[in-house]
């Protein structure tokens, strides 16, 4: 029997999702037994592949290399799941929204808050163009489901993927299974 073709993706965030997924400690040895890594930031895969069967993405979307590899990933993945509140809502990444673009944030940033050189970075290809609006994933690709927390706790990401492992609706119930922050 072939392995489920799982896959993590980390956008505008602070990566504590990635985290929390490492604290399922031990059962990522029954989790690896069972799928086949294939794109993640804790891997050093460079290119999202074809075929994926479950993808968890983490962080909203804020730049233009953020929009990129989403889209890439929902055209390539039978299951995305948004993981983590900054997928959900955008959550803390999206407090620059109020600026109203990514002018005045980069202004805000680079020059008014800057010590030394104050300079806004403008060198091709090494910083992605910010977008206007820190969204979350689903207002700009489909989502099949949600993972809320800041992050989700490991209990609660060991149960949606065992849920997904074993092929079923990806409902969690339960206060404590769909609580944010």
């Amino acid at each position: 029997m072939d392995k489920i073709k799982l896959a993590t993706i980390w956008l505008g965030g602070c990566s504590g999702c990635h985290m929390s997924f490492l604290d399922l400690d031990e059962w990522l040895f029954d989790l690896a037994a069972q799928v086949d890594l294939v794109f993640s930031p804790i891997a050093d895969i460079k290119t999202y592949p074809e075929g994926v069967d479950i993808c968890l993405v983490e962080g909203s979307i804020a730049n233009e290399d953020n929009l990129e590899l989403v889209r890439q990933a929902r055209a390539r993945t039978k299951v995305l799941i948004s993981f983590g509140d900054c997928a959900v809502t955008a959550n803390v990444p999206a407090m620059r929204n109020p600026l109203g673009s990514a002018k005045p944030v980069l202004e805000r940033c680079y020059l008014e808050l800057g010590d030394v050189q104050t300079q806004i970075p403008h060198e091709p290809g090494i910083v992605p163009p910010l977008l206007d609006r820190v969204r979350p994933v689903h207002e700009l690709v489909p989502v099949d489901a949600y993972l809320p927390g800041c992050p989700p706790p490991a209990d609660r990401i060991r149960t949606f993927l065992e849920m997904a492992l074993r092929g079923e609706p990806l409902h969690l119930k339960g206060r404590e299974m769909l609580k944010f922050g």
